[in-house]
């Protein structure tokens, strides 16, 4: 049974259970004060019966030590007894009326012999066969002589039970609407957690599986106090970082699929020129030499770009996995030197494309892969050869600061447009779309040479305006990160 009464109790609605247990603690309130207010009434009332039968037993007194007997002005339903005592035994005088006395008057005689053996008054509740609970009250009248004064108190019984009763039915009536509109009050509280709850429940229907997927609930209710507040702020903020995470998952699988898309582009065409070289090759078997020297030719040309494409992608995936394989082989190289050796190879493929190298420090020792380094430095000179006219003017810029060193590789030419200077570090991007891949390449290059700098600890911008296209390679000083493999 207490466990299904459990049960049922942890269905209940959070407001119901705390209104609930507001009623409980009320319950419990309301007893406690109630209990210590009749106490307190009726102690109160046997007090003031106690000094009532003092009062009259001083004038009764009196009448007794003058008359012998009990004479005058009585009260109703009070009972007298006068003893003597002075033999050592409670002797009963009879009384000036028979009303005086009860029925019962061992409670009264009892009540005499003790006074007898003490010196101060008595008093003592007792209950009288026929009669009820009554307060008896003894003094000495003289020596040797002792009144016995007993009230009914019915009457104190009466108030107390009419006090219980009004606290009960009042207690009862503030329970109840405690309980009621606490919990009214409770719920309204509570309704931003219930908005919550069904916020989530609709983001738990909400189909996150879809590319651009956005969460676009929120928890709008105000109020609730600072509490709530707090909580309100704390799941919209994570809904937003919800929203912010699918939106990269999205760029990411757009990403990706624009990659792959690009990647069987990128091989399909040198792919379908081997196939058609091969065929060729093969039914001009007869041909002369050099009609096959030339062919074979073009197939090596064709192998060869394609197996360019493949490094750069397999290196593009090994710099992404890097925690795992990073493809870096750190030694102490001087950074002039290096600049030099690309320039060198630069003025000698590129010659309608003037060169000139200033650098300063004349020597600048870093801890980088001086292959991946040149390599960065050889994709930037030839991305300014293929993309700017012959006789464009190229420098290359070596400086040192106070924790980096730089690389400025700049050309005088046409420039970048504003559109597609967030976008020339994307793999498989080209500026102009119209150049054709023997001269324009495949658009890795540039990815290749952030993602180089990148694991080396530093970083690639661009600035581009007509007439001054400039890369600016940072490289740190300590080249921090870097391990032997």
């Amino acid at each position: 049974m207490i466990r299904r009464l459990l049960r049922s109790y942890r269905r209940l609605r959070l407001g119901t259970r705390l209104a609930l247990g507001l009623g409980a603690l009320a319950l419990v309130v309301f007893a406690v004060v109630g209990t210590a207010l009749t106490t307190y009434m009726r102690d109160y009332l046997s007090n003031q019966l106690d000094d009532q039968l003092g009062l009259a037993q001083v004038a009764q007194s009196k009448s007794i030590a003058e008359n012998g007997t009990l004479q005058g002005k009585k009260y109703y339903r009070w009972y007298y007894a006068v003893y003597d005592v002075s033999g050592g035994t409670a002797v009963l005088r009879k009384p000036e009326e028979t009303g005086d006395l009860p029925k019962d008057i061992a409670p009264l005689t009892s009540l005499a012999r003790a006074q007898a053996a003490t010196d101060t008054e008595m008093l003592r509740t007792a209950h009288l066969t026929g009669e009820g609970e009554y307060r008896l009250r003894a003094c000495e009248v003289e020596p040797g002589v002792v009144l016995v004064s007993g009230a009914p108190t019915d009457n104190i019984d009466d108030t107390v039970r009419r006090l219980i009763t009004v606290q009960v039915v009042a207690f009862g009536l503030a329970l109840l609407a405690l309980v009621v509109f606490g919990r009214r009050l409770l719920r309204r509280g509570l309704n931003p957690l219930s908005d919550m709850a069904h916020t989530a429940h609709g983001i738990a229907s909400h189909d996150l599986s879809e590319t651009a997927s956005r969460l676009p609930l929120r928890a709008d209710k105000r109020g609730g106090g600072p509490e709530v507040e707090d909580l309100r702020t704390a799941f919209n903020t994570m809904l937003e970082h919800i929203d912010d995470s699918l939106a990269v998952r999205a760029e990411a699988e757009q990403r990706l699929r624009r990659f792959v898309a690009d990647a069987s582009h990128e091989l399909r065409t040198p792919l379908m020129s081997v196939r058609g070289y091969a065929d060729l090759f093969q039914y001009a078997a007869a041909n002369a030499p050099e009609e096959r020297d030339k062919h074979l030719a073009r197939l090596r040309a064709e192998a060869a770009r394609m197996g360019v494409l493949l490094d750069d992608l397999l290196l593009l995936a090994r710099l992404d996995a890097a925690e795992v394989d990073a493809p870096l082989r750190p030694a102490d190289t001087d950074l002039v030197d290096l600049v030099e050796q690309a320039a060198d190879a630069f003025r000698a493929s590129h010659s309608g494309h003037p060169l000139t190298v200033t650098a300063n420090p004349d020597m600048l020792r870093l801890r980088v892969d001086p292959q991946r380094i040149r390599q960065v430095l050889d994709n930037l000179l030839t991305n300014a050869a293929v993309h700017t006219p012959v006789g464009t003017k190229v420098s290359v810029t070596v400086s040192a600061g106070k924790d980096s060193a730089s690389v400025r590789v700049a050309d005088a030419g046409p420039g970048i447009p504003a559109a597609d200077r967030e976008r020339v570090f994307d793999r498989f991007y080209r500026v102009d779309k119209a150049r054709s891949r023997d001269r324009g390449g495949s658009g890795l290059g540039l990815a290749v040479a952030s993602s180089l700098v990148c694991a080396h600890g530093g970083t690639i911008e661009l600035s581009s305006e007509p007439g001054a296209t400039v890369f600016t390679v940072s490289l740190p000083l300590g080249a921090a990160g870097l391990t032997d493999r």
